[in-house]
């Protein structure tokens, strides 16, 4: 296509534009429809009972699926592997150990967990044998971590990440004779048993 061709279509095209209508009339009057609509106040799309009850209905569910969550996350089975038959025997020591300028494992500490320990010696011949074994596992898993953790740390004693391990290990071995702790002794504050 050539620019004389261009042109006469751009004419054309401008021509039929030209023809084309600009206005269109209503069949009927809407001026007053429009009056009308302008003059009565909106209405509101929510009302306040609305917004009430959205908001209790999203706190409820907000509760109930938080505490779901909760109760999933608590049932959890959290039975720790079986120690490797054949294995060595594990002595557990813990030991008062600086962890960098963060954390300290003092005489507090120590003084805490053999108290929580014979505790929890004690709760432990209450329990039955099944439930001992168990829990002993658990203990002696945690254990077991803390003593890899440390011959870690003995080939990398700055290193931040294998120090914060062993404070939640220690943590989790806390946690875990005071849950032992606690259990035993709602079992026998319990008077229907």
């Amino acid at each position: 296509m050539n620019e004389t061709d261009n042109n006469s279509f751009d004419d054309e095209l401008m021509a039929a534009a030209a023809e084309l209508i600009t206005e269109v009339t209503p069949d009927r009057d809407l001026w007053p429809g429009i009056e009308q609509a302008i003059s009565q106040p909106a209405k509101p799309a929510r009302t306040v009972w609305n917004s009430v009850w959205a908001q209790a209905a999203a706190v409820l569910l907000l509760v109930g699926g938080s505490s779901g969550v909760t109760y999933l996350v608590l049932t959890e089975d959290l039975s720790p592997l079986p120690p490797v038959a054949g294995g060595p025997t594990l002595v557990f020591e813990p030991v008062s150990g600086s962890f960098g300028s963060m954390y300290n494992l003092g005489p507090d500490y120590q003084d805490a967990r053999r108290s929580l320990a014979a505790k929890v010696d004690e709760e432990l011949s209450r329990l039955a044998p099944e439930e001992r074994d168990k829990v002993q596992k658990s203990i002696d898993v945690i254990h077991a971590a803390i003593e890899d953790i440390n011959k870690a740390l003995a080939a990398e004693p700055d290193n931040a990440l294998l120090q914060k391990l062993l404070l939640s290990t220690y943590r989790d071995e806390l946690g875990l004779m005071m849950r032992v702790d606690q259990i035993t002794s709602a079992a026998m504050r319990r008077g229907d048993i």
